[in-house]
């Protein structure tokens, strides 16, 4: 039994109590004096904490409580000042660049002195980034160089040595003002004879600026011949002085390893207005010369037949959207492949060291084959650092006329799976078809969480979400209200695991509703895919998890192919307690086995006049749209709801 020893106040003795020690192996007695406490007794089992203890337990919960909102405060200060900081870096990288490249002469503002065509206050760029928007906007002054002297003084006589271009960017939103400075010197340069400058610039594809760039630079015509090679610092360069004038000379070629490649070009009869010229370099200036590049990625080309099997010896061209000259156009990446095992693989191209662009295959002319749809449609589009696939299905050319039609979404550009098309002559011919792939579309959330595989007989329910969203409106996504504001905690739900059927399955286009939202507000998403329903690791456009998708219609890539089961997650947050993002609709496009997306072929047709039909559920019917069909021809519809 318990006891609770306690002191009497009216009856304290003192007792000495023996002790027993060993000495030699003896035991000897001693007493010592302790105090007893005379009252004992039983503690009953109903007593509880006293106020004390309980004022006791309450402020030390209160101080827990305290730090734990504390450091979740902080951790959210620190996203969003990280996330201003990168926006912030990003814009005075683009919007500086706009002065390093104008000429010396130009540089002033609208409504100031010096004048120019620089926006002053009044006259502010705006940025919308995240529903933020950004005004920037600049100041530009002369300032008197000490190191020739000063007009102070009376040592100098032309006191505008260079102009200082002060930039501020305005956050409209927290009304906080960030400033950056840069110094534009005149053409001249003290202290040559003879000579120029170049100043080159290396930016990625997001206009951020990338040091450790090898700069080779040279000049064939001198004797001896001018040989440079030169690394990038922090900010992305590096200037040049001494050089000898030249015109057009100068031939700079940018590159780092893992990185694509970019330089000038000489003027020639193939390419007689390229884009970067060879460099000039003028007596007393500076030459300013900015490229881009960005990490590579690899992209594979696959060639199939109508059951999915690889064809080989298909000759294509793949034509890249840079341009490095115009008038005419002539192309960065325009290159002939034919796919095949002796270099890539059955039925395969493999170009490991693409640079992000914009490309589309074409069938070479004199083949027994006809496109009968792609996957993505048309053209692919390849970001930096990623692994991507662009897939053919042909079919044997019987007839040199046919009509590929591909059907997309007017707003997103999504290709729209098991749309009818009706392709007449007006006379006895009429033939329908359904265009190919398929999308899982899910409208409704507010059956709630708990389901972990998606059905048709509960499609409004979802795997799990943070508790920081609201589904009880039927259709619709939003964030949490708590006293009248919606929650500043990003809101995260997740759907259930939707099942294709199977493997052999390519993802391709994410869409979702509304495909903007109010400002201060935003919608992202990621994606995972696999094979076991049970690992979900979500990723970006870039295939990684460091990305999302921010903008309905993007491609999915390539990593998730091959897959079976598909689950998307939705992140919500707005930095206006008034405003929230909605969400009424998720477009998941994939393609099983060798269907194309969005896409049906007519063959065997003749060369005149035809009549398409494209009619969906839930959009408006494109009726009777003519079209003349000469060879084997490719004609787009886009639907509106």
């Amino acid at each position: 039994m318990d006891y609770e020893i306690r002191e009497h106040k009216k009856r304290v003795g003192i007792y000495r109590a023996p002790l027993f020690s060993n000495i030699n192996g003896t035991r000897s007695k001693t007493v010592a004096p302790i105090k007893v406490i005379k009252q004992i007794r039983p503690v009953k089992s109903g007593d509880g904490f006293t106020l004390m203890e309980l004022l006791v337990c309450i402020a030390i919960f209160a101080i827990l409580l305290t730090g734990v909102l504390g450091s979740f405060a902080a951790t959210t200060r620190a996203v969003k000042s990280s996330r201003e900081k990168t926006i912030l870096s990003s814009l005075s990288t683009n919007y500086l660049e706009i002065i390093r490249n104008m000429p010396y002469g130009q540089v002033g503002t609208i409504n100031g002195s010096p004048n120019g065509g620089l926006p002053d206050f009044t006259n502010a760029y705006s940025q919308n980034i995240n529903g933020i928007v950004y005004k920037i906007y600049y100041e530009v002054t002369y300032i008197d160089d000490p190191a020739d002297g000063t007009a102070l003084a009376g040592t100098d006589p032309y006191p505008a040595d260079y102009k200082q271009v002060k930039m501020d960017i305005l956050n409209t939103s927290t009304n906080q003002i960030n400033s950056f400075f840069t110094n534009v010197v005149p053409k001249g340069l003290e202290g040559t004879v003879n000579q120029g400058a170049l100043q080159i610039q290396v930016i990625d594809s997001q206009g951020n600026p990338i040091p450790g760039v090898n700069v080779h630079i040279t000049y064939p015509t001198t004797t001896p011949s001018i040989i440079l090679d030169r690394l990038t610092d922090s900010t992305g360069q590096w200037v040049e002085v001494g050089l000898p004038p030249a015109a057009h000379n100068y031939r700079v070629v940018v590159s780092k390893t893992g990185y694509s490649q970019d330089q000038t070009y000489a003027v020639t009869a193939q390419n007689p207005n390229p884009l970067h010229p060879d460099a000039t370099v003028a007596v007393g200036q500076v030459t300013k010369i900015t490229f881009s590049i960005d990490l590579i990625s690899n992209l594979t080309i696959k060639t199939l037949n109508a059951v999915c099997q690889p064809l080989n010896g298909v000759n294509l061209n793949i034509l890249g959207a840079k341009l490095i000259g115009s008038s005419p156009n002539v192309y960065k990446y325009n290159n002939n492949y034919s796919s095949g095992p002796a270099s890539y693989g059955a039925g395969l191209i493999s170009l490991p060291s693409t640079e992000w662009d914009t490309y589309t295959p074409t069938l070479l002319t004199g083949q027994s084959v006809i496109t009968y749809g792609t996957s993505p449609i048309q053209q692919i589009t390849v970001l930096p650092n990623t692994s991507q696939t662009f897939t053919m299905i042909l079919g044997v050319n019987s007839t040199s006329q046919s009509l590929l039609v591909v059907v997309k979404d007017a707003s997103s550009s999504t290709a729209l799976e098991n749309a009818s098309v009706t392709l007449t002559d007006g006379g006895s011919f009429s033939q329908t078809l359904l265009t190919g792939g398929s999308v899982w579309v899910q409208k409704d959330w507010s059956g709630g969480s708990g389901q972990a595989n998606w059905s048709t007989s509960t499609p409004g329910q979802y795997f799990q979400d943070n508790g920081s969203v609201d589904v009880s409106t039927s259709g619709q996504i939003k964030l949490t209200k708590i006293a009248g504001n919606y929650t500043s905690a990003t809101g995260t739900l997740e759907s259930s695991a939707f099942d294709t059927g199977t493997n052999a399955t390519n993802y391709t286009i994410l869409s979702w509703q509304p495909p903007s939202q109010s400002a201060s507000t935003t919608v992202a998403f990621q994606v995972a895919a696999n094979n076991d329903n049970a690992t979900w690791n979500y990723v970006g456009p870039d295939g990684t998890s460091a990305t999302y998708f921010t903008t309905p219609g993007q491609d999915m890539g390539s990593t998730l192919d091959n897959n079976e089961f598909f689950r998307y997650k939705v992140f919500l947050s707005t930095i206006d307690k008034t405003k929230t993002p909605t969400l009424t609709s998720v477009n998941a496009n994939f393609v099983t086995g060798c269907f194309t997306p969005g896409q049906v072929i007519f063959t065997g047709l003749a060369n005149k006049t035809y009549y398409v039909t494209v009619s969906m559920p839930g959009y408006t019917t494109q009726s009777n749209v003519a079209v003349t069909v000469t060879g084997n021809q490719f004609f787009p519809v886009l639907m509106s709801p």
